[in-house]
Protein backbone atom coordinates (compact mmCIF):
# COMPACT_ATOMS: atom_id res chain seq x y z
CA UNK A 1 0.00 0.00 0.00
CA UNK A 2 1.38 3.38 -1.07
CA UNK A 3 0.42 6.09 1.57
CA UNK A 4 -0.11 9.55 0.73
CA UNK A 5 2.44 11.15 3.64
CA UNK A 6 1.47 15.20 2.59
CA UNK A 7 -2.53 14.27 3.51
CA UNK A 8 -1.74 11.75 6.02
CA UNK A 9 0.84 14.43 8.34
CA UNK A 10 -1.54 16.96 8.03
CA UNK A 11 -4.33 15.11 9.45
CA UNK A 12 -2.09 13.77 12.22
CA UNK A 13 -0.96 18.04 12.97
CA UNK A 14 -4.93 18.19 13.18
CA UNK A 15 -5.24 15.49 16.17
CA UNK A 16 -1.95 16.41 17.62
CA UNK A 17 -2.99 19.82 17.92
CA UNK A 18 -6.78 19.15 19.23
CA UNK A 19 -5.33 16.50 21.90
CA UNK A 20 -3.11 19.27 22.47
CA UNK A 21 -5.82 21.87 23.38
CA UNK A 22 -7.57 19.20 25.62
CA UNK A 23 -4.56 19.21 27.64
CA UNK A 24 -3.83 22.45 28.09
CA UNK A 25 -7.34 23.14 29.07
CA UNK A 26 -7.06 20.06 31.87
CA UNK A 27 -3.77 22.17 33.23
CA UNK A 28 -6.07 25.12 34.00
CA UNK A 29 -7.81 23.04 36.86
CA UNK A 30 -4.91 19.99 37.26
CA UNK A 31 -4.45 18.93 40.75
CA UNK A 32 -1.33 16.56 41.90
CA UNK A 33 -3.97 14.56 43.76
CA UNK A 34 -4.12 12.41 40.95
CA UNK A 35 -0.54 12.06 39.88
CA UNK A 36 0.39 7.98 39.80
CA UNK A 37 3.92 7.24 39.88
CA UNK A 38 5.02 4.67 37.54
CA UNK A 39 8.97 4.57 39.15
CA UNK A 40 11.38 6.44 40.98
CA UNK A 41 10.76 9.96 40.10
CA UNK A 42 8.68 9.05 36.76
CA UNK A 43 5.06 9.92 36.82
CA UNK A 44 1.74 9.89 34.89
CA UNK A 45 -1.67 11.19 35.52
CA UNK A 46 -4.97 10.90 33.98
CA UNK A 47 -4.31 13.43 31.68
CA UNK A 48 -1.87 11.35 29.72
CA UNK A 49 -3.82 8.36 30.03
CA UNK A 50 -6.80 10.47 27.97
CA UNK A 51 -4.67 12.08 25.79
CA UNK A 52 -3.19 8.70 24.63
CA UNK A 53 -6.39 7.42 24.61
CA UNK A 54 -7.44 10.26 22.09
CA UNK A 55 -4.45 10.05 19.86
CA UNK A 56 -4.61 5.95 19.33
CA UNK A 57 -8.49 6.34 18.51
CA UNK A 58 -7.64 8.88 16.07
CA UNK A 59 -4.54 7.16 14.22
CA UNK A 60 -6.94 4.19 14.05
CA UNK A 61 -9.22 5.81 12.02
CA UNK A 62 -6.67 7.50 9.95
CA UNK A 63 -4.16 4.03 8.99
CA UNK A 64 -6.03 0.73 10.59
CA UNK A 65 -3.65 -1.18 9.41
CA UNK A 66 -0.73 0.24 11.85
CA UNK A 67 0.22 -1.22 15.04
CA UNK A 68 1.72 1.35 17.88
CA UNK A 69 4.44 2.06 20.35
CA UNK A 70 3.54 4.23 22.93
CA UNK A 71 4.41 5.24 26.28
CA UNK A 72 1.28 4.43 28.44
CA UNK A 73 0.40 0.98 26.47
CA UNK A 74 3.52 0.21 24.78
CA UNK A 75 2.73 -2.68 22.11
CA UNK A 76 4.96 -2.58 18.76
CA UNK A 77 5.16 -4.27 15.82
CA UNK A 78 2.95 -7.57 15.50
CA UNK A 79 2.55 -8.18 11.72
CA UNK A 80 1.36 -5.04 11.02
CA UNK A 81 3.59 -3.01 8.22
CA UNK A 82 3.55 0.32 10.06
CA UNK A 83 3.72 1.38 13.47
CA UNK A 84 2.35 4.26 15.24
CA UNK A 85 5.08 5.97 17.99
CA UNK A 86 3.48 7.95 20.53
CA UNK A 87 4.38 10.37 23.21
CA UNK A 88 0.74 11.86 24.34
CA UNK A 89 2.98 13.81 26.85
CA UNK A 90 5.94 14.81 26.58
CA UNK A 91 7.54 16.66 29.55
CA UNK A 92 4.86 15.07 32.47
CA UNK A 93 6.83 16.29 35.13
CA UNK A 94 7.02 20.02 33.58
CA UNK A 95 3.08 19.58 33.10
CA UNK A 96 2.29 18.57 36.60
CA UNK A 97 4.51 21.40 37.56
CA UNK A 98 3.11 23.80 35.49
CA UNK A 99 6.36 24.27 33.67
CA UNK A 100 7.26 24.43 30.03
CA UNK A 101 7.64 23.12 28.21
CA UNK A 102 5.62 19.59 27.18
CA UNK A 103 4.02 18.87 24.19
CA UNK A 104 2.33 15.87 22.27
CA UNK A 105 4.98 13.74 19.75
CA UNK A 106 3.61 11.36 17.50
CA UNK A 107 5.69 9.74 14.80
CA UNK A 108 5.02 6.44 12.03
CA UNK A 109 7.68 3.96 11.14
CA UNK A 110 7.59 1.01 8.90
CA UNK A 111 10.36 -1.57 9.50
CA UNK A 112 12.81 0.66 7.85
CA UNK A 113 12.42 3.91 9.02
CA UNK A 114 10.44 6.98 10.13
CA UNK A 115 7.98 8.62 7.85
CA UNK A 116 6.81 11.51 9.51
CA UNK A 117 7.12 13.12 12.67
CA UNK A 118 4.30 15.91 14.03
CA UNK A 119 5.37 17.39 17.78
CA UNK A 120 2.65 20.08 19.17
CA UNK A 121 4.15 21.99 21.53
CA UNK A 122 1.38 23.04 23.97
CA UNK A 123 3.40 25.99 25.78
CA UNK A 124 4.17 27.76 22.64
CA UNK A 125 1.12 26.62 20.37
CA UNK A 126 3.57 25.51 17.99
CA UNK A 127 3.44 22.59 15.80
CA UNK A 128 6.48 21.12 14.11
CA UNK A 129 6.16 18.55 11.35
CA UNK A 130 8.15 16.68 8.31
CA UNK A 131 7.61 13.62 6.23
CA UNK A 132 9.99 11.48 3.85
CA UNK A 133 11.27 13.47 1.40
CA UNK A 134 9.72 17.40 2.38
CA UNK A 135 11.13 19.77 4.75
CA UNK A 136 10.80 20.40 8.72
CA UNK A 137 8.51 22.87 9.50
CA UNK A 138 6.99 24.91 12.18
CA UNK A 139 3.46 25.49 11.55
CA UNK A 140 3.90 26.90 7.73
CA UNK A 141 7.46 28.08 7.72
CA UNK A 142 10.30 25.49 6.63
CA UNK A 143 13.10 25.28 9.73
CA UNK A 144 16.92 24.83 9.15
CA UNK A 145 19.21 23.67 12.04
CA UNK A 146 21.46 26.67 13.30
CA UNK A 147 24.89 27.74 11.64
CA UNK A 148 26.97 27.59 14.86
CA UNK A 149 30.28 26.03 14.42
CA UNK A 150 32.17 26.95 17.80
CA UNK A 151 31.67 24.95 20.74
CA UNK A 152 32.91 28.37 22.48
CA UNK A 153 28.99 29.81 20.73
CA UNK A 154 27.28 26.77 21.28
CA UNK A 155 23.91 26.92 22.97
CA UNK A 156 23.38 23.48 24.20
CA UNK A 157 20.06 21.29 26.15
CA UNK A 158 21.02 18.16 28.07
CA UNK A 159 18.88 15.69 29.27
CA UNK A 160 18.27 14.11 32.65
CA UNK A 161 16.76 10.30 32.79
CA UNK A 162 15.14 8.90 34.88
CA UNK A 163 18.18 6.08 35.20
CA UNK A 164 20.38 8.25 37.61
CA UNK A 165 22.53 5.87 38.89
CA UNK A 166 23.66 4.65 35.31
CA UNK A 167 23.72 8.01 33.71
CA UNK A 168 25.34 10.17 36.02
CA UNK A 169 28.82 8.97 35.61
CA UNK A 170 28.04 10.17 31.93
CA UNK A 171 26.25 12.93 32.47
CA UNK A 172 28.96 14.40 34.77
CA UNK A 173 31.70 13.87 31.79
CA UNK A 174 28.97 15.99 29.61
CA UNK A 175 29.01 18.74 32.52
CA UNK A 176 32.74 19.11 33.24
CA UNK A 177 33.11 18.89 29.30
CA UNK A 178 30.31 22.16 28.57
CA UNK A 179 30.54 24.19 31.46
CA UNK A 180 32.79 26.74 30.92
CA UNK A 181 33.62 25.53 27.61
CA UNK A 182 30.41 26.80 25.51
CA UNK A 183 28.00 29.65 25.16
CA UNK A 184 25.07 28.03 27.55
CA UNK A 185 23.51 24.93 29.11
CA UNK A 186 19.71 23.98 30.08
CA UNK A 187 18.02 21.14 30.82
CA UNK A 188 14.63 21.73 29.94
CA UNK A 189 12.59 17.99 30.91
CA UNK A 190 11.17 17.78 27.54
CA UNK A 191 13.18 15.31 24.98
CA UNK A 192 10.62 16.31 21.88
CA UNK A 193 10.41 19.66 22.43
CA UNK A 194 13.99 20.17 22.83
CA UNK A 195 14.84 18.35 19.46
CA UNK A 196 12.53 20.32 17.86
CA UNK A 197 14.20 23.15 19.27
CA UNK A 198 17.47 21.64 17.44
CA UNK A 199 15.86 22.25 14.51
CA UNK A 200 14.66 25.45 14.49
CA UNK A 201 17.76 26.72 15.76
CA UNK A 202 17.16 27.86 19.10
CA UNK A 203 19.65 25.07 20.98
CA UNK A 204 22.77 23.84 18.41
CA UNK A 205 23.01 19.89 19.94
CA UNK A 206 21.38 17.88 22.48
CA UNK A 207 22.59 14.97 24.49
CA UNK A 208 20.34 12.31 26.84
CA UNK A 209 20.28 8.32 27.44
CA UNK A 210 17.74 6.06 28.73
CA UNK A 211 14.86 7.16 26.55
CA UNK A 212 12.19 5.61 24.93
CA UNK A 213 11.13 5.23 21.00
CA UNK A 214 8.36 7.59 21.70
CA UNK A 215 10.18 10.14 22.73
CA UNK A 216 12.38 10.95 19.72
CA UNK A 217 10.93 9.32 16.79
CA UNK A 218 8.88 12.14 15.59
CA UNK A 219 12.37 14.95 16.61
CA UNK A 220 14.52 12.56 14.68
CA UNK A 221 13.10 13.34 11.64
CA UNK A 222 12.45 16.58 12.23
CA UNK A 223 15.92 17.00 12.79
CA UNK A 224 17.57 15.77 9.96
CA UNK A 225 14.92 17.15 7.49
CA UNK A 226 16.09 20.42 8.96
CA UNK A 227 19.66 20.00 8.10
CA UNK A 228 21.00 18.16 11.37
CA UNK A 229 22.33 15.05 12.31
CA UNK A 230 20.82 12.42 14.68
CA UNK A 231 22.83 9.18 16.11
CA UNK A 232 23.97 7.25 18.95
CA UNK A 233 26.90 8.53 21.05
CA UNK A 234 29.44 6.40 19.13
CA UNK A 235 28.03 8.55 16.07
CA UNK A 236 26.51 5.48 14.95
CA UNK A 237 22.97 4.75 13.54
CA UNK A 238 21.54 3.12 16.67
CA UNK A 239 19.48 5.97 17.98
CA UNK A 240 15.80 5.46 17.27
CA UNK A 241 15.26 3.24 19.95
CA UNK A 242 16.09 6.79 22.55
CA UNK A 243 19.31 4.58 24.85
CA UNK A 244 21.62 6.91 23.33
CA UNK A 245 20.13 10.16 21.01
CA UNK A 246 22.76 13.08 19.90
CA UNK A 247 20.89 15.60 17.86
CA UNK A 248 22.75 18.56 16.74
CA UNK A 249 23.01 21.44 13.90
CA UNK A 250 25.50 18.84 12.02
CA UNK A 251 28.95 21.20 12.87
CA UNK A 252 28.58 20.65 16.83
CA UNK A 253 27.85 17.12 16.97
CA UNK A 254 31.44 15.82 17.19
CA UNK A 255 32.16 18.06 20.08
CA UNK A 256 29.61 16.20 22.50
CA UNK A 257 30.58 12.91 20.69
CA UNK A 258 34.16 13.53 22.00
CA UNK A 259 32.95 13.54 25.05
CA UNK A 260 31.02 10.95 25.28
CA UNK A 261 33.80 8.76 24.19
CA UNK A 262 34.14 5.10 26.05
CA UNK A 263 37.69 4.73 27.70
Amino acid sequence: MSLNLPELTSKVRRLATETGRFIRQERRGFSRVRVEKKHAHDYVSYVDRESERRIVSGLKELLPEAGFIAEEGSMGFNGEPYCWVVDPLDGTTNFIHDNAPYCVSIALRDRNEILLGVVYEICRDECFWTHKGAPSYRDEEVIHVSDVSSADDAFLALGLPYDAETYKPVFQKLIAGVYGNVAGTRVVGAAAAEMCYVACGRFDARAEAFLGPWDVAAGILIVKNAGGRVTDFSGGNDCESGQEVVASNGKTHDFLLKMLEKN
